[in-house]
């Protein structure tokens, strides 16, 4: 089984369709740089975010690492593209471990992930892979899709949800 490593966007919005333990049942333990632990948990605290205290848990109560990125690393990596610190911790650790699948859904920081040649998923593709596995129902996976994008916390587009939909339904 490969190692997961997972950006803000995915966990902050699992935990805001309260699907968290998807994760958990598709890879067994996903890990993220401290940077991103940092942005989703102690800076979205003391933003008051409720998703940020359902993340803490969730990490907390399956003991799941928080991998520190050396400095080393982060000066050996330049970025083709402008990233924030946690995809570029991110993106820094992930060619050093072997086979890692990446969890992000920005579309900038995704590219810049498909330059280093990983492999990618977003919230979506966590989405769909549940439903393949028969974790969610074709009604559920439906009803989360027009939720996400229906919802304004969550930033993935509607058009996006849609074509993403519309390849699982052609593959049905």
């Amino acid at each position: 089984m490969s190692i997961v490593l997972s950006n803000a966007g995915p966990l902050i919005a699992l935990a805001k369709l309260n699907r968290l333990e998807l994760l958990e049942t598709l890879y067994l333990q996903v890990q993220v740089p401290r940077a991103v632990y940092t942005e989703v948990v102690t800076q979205g605290l003391r933003y008051g975010a409720p998703d940020a205290l359902l993340i803490q848990a969730f990490w907390q109560d399956r003991g799941w690492p928080i991998i520190e990125v050396p400095t080393n690393q982060l000066a050996n990596y330049t970025p083709s593209v402008i990233l924030d610190r946690g995809e570029t911790e991110l993106l820094a650790l992930a060619p050093t471990v072997e086979d890692p699948l990446v969890l992000i859904d920005d579309e900038i920081a995704r590219s810049e992930a498909r330059r280093l040649q990983l492999r990618v998923h977003g919230t979506l593709g966590v989405l769909v892979q549940a439903y393949r596995r028969g974790l969610l129902s074709f009604p559920q996976v439906k009803l989360l899709f027009q939720e996400i994008g229906a919802r304004t916390d969550i930033w993935i587009a509607a058009k996006l949800c849609q074509q993403v939909f519309n390849s699982l339904l052609e593959k049905t």
